[in-house]
C-alpha cells in the first residue's frame, strides 16, 4: 500500500506543481531572511521521499538529500538550489532520525527503485547525507546494487567507528560497491559544534577507494561549522550536469 501511495504521489508531481500554496517547492524556498520559515516548511513534509519540483520524465540525475538528526531544514535550502539543474530530479527524504537508521535506509532504497522505474532516462543517482543522514547513506555504500551507478556523499557524518544509537548498532563499511563512488566531506573537528567535545574525530573513516576532502575553517567570512558544511560542498561541486 505504501508503494502504491508513493507511486500515485510521484506521478502527480510529474504533471502537476500544485500541492497547496505552502508546499516547499525548491524554487519557493528562501535561503535569505526567510530561511527559518522555509526550513520549517521543508522538514514539515510527510515522512518519505518528497519531490521538490515537478518533472518532465526526461531528467538524467536523481538528486536525493537526507537530513540529519533534529534538522531544522534551512541548512539544505541554498545547497539544493545550487546543485539543482534542469537535468536533475530533486527530492528531500524525511525520515525518523530519532530511531535506528537501518529501517529508513531500506525504505529509501525501495523508494529509489520505484523512482528509477518511473524515470527511465535517469543515468545516475547522487545521494547527499548530512550528519546522522551521512550515516544512513554510508550504510548503502557496500550494498548498492541498483541498475544505475551512485555517487554517495557523507557530509559531516560520524561514520568513522562503531557506535550504538537508538535501537541499533552502526558498523563502518569495509568496501565500496562496484556501482558506487563514495565521498567523505569532513569538517574541522575542533570547530564543529557537533564533534569538538569528542577526543577523536568521528568523521574519519579509512575506506579504500573513498574520496576524502577536509573542509576549511571558514566560509564566506565566518566559521565553517556543522550546518554550513552542506553549502560549502554545494559550492565546491557546483550545479549537477
Amino acid at each position: 500500500m505504501k508503494h502504491i501511495i508513493f507511486t500515485i504521489a510521484f506521478f502527480t508531481s510529474l504533471i502537476c506543481a500544485d500541492q497547496g500554496e505552502d508546499y516547499p517547492w525548491l524554487e519557493s524556498l528562501d535561503p535569505g531572511e526567510g530561511y527559518k520559515q522555509s526550513g520549517a516548511r521543508l522538514v514539515g513534509m510527510d515522512m518519505g521521499l518528497n519531490p521538490l519540483e515537478s518533472f518532465n520524465g526526461k531528467e538524467k540525475i536523481l538528486l536525493i538529500s537526507v537530513h540529519g538528526s533534529r534538522s531544522e531544514g534551512y541548512e539544505w535550502i541554498y545547497p539544493l538550489q545550487r546543485l539543482d539543474t534542469n537535468k536533475s530530479a530533486t527530492f528531500f527524504y524525511r525520515w525518523n532520525d530519532s530511531k535506528c537508521y537501518l529501517n529508513s535506509a531500506e525504505k529509501l532504497n525501495s523508494y529509489l527503485s520505484e523512482v528509477m522505474r518511473n524515470l527511465p532516462d535517469l543515468e545516475r543517482v547522487v545521494l547527499f547525507g548530512h550528519s546522522y543522514g551521512g550515516v544512513l547513506v554510508t550504510s548503502m555504500v557496500e550494498t548498492w546494487n541498483n541498475r544505475l551507478p551512485a555517487e554517495i556523499h557523507s557530509i559531516a557524518g560520524p561514520i568513522g567507528s562503531e557506535f550504538y544509537t537508538g535501537d541499533c548498532n552502526y558498523s563502518p563499511p569495509e568496501y565500496i560497491s562496484d556501482k558506487a563512488v563514495f565521498y567523505q566531506w569532513r569538517t574541522q573537528h575542533h570547530i564543529d559544534a557537533a564533534f569538538k567535545r569528542l577526543k577523536k574525530d568521528p568523521q574519519n573513516l579509512a575506506l579504500k577507494g573513498s574520496k576524502v576532502t577536509r573542509l576549511p575553517e571558514s566560509y564566506r567570512g565566518r566559521r565553517l561549522g556543522h550546518n554550513w558544511s552542506i553549502s560549502w560542498v554545494a559550492d565546491e561541486l557546483g550545479p549537477l550536469n
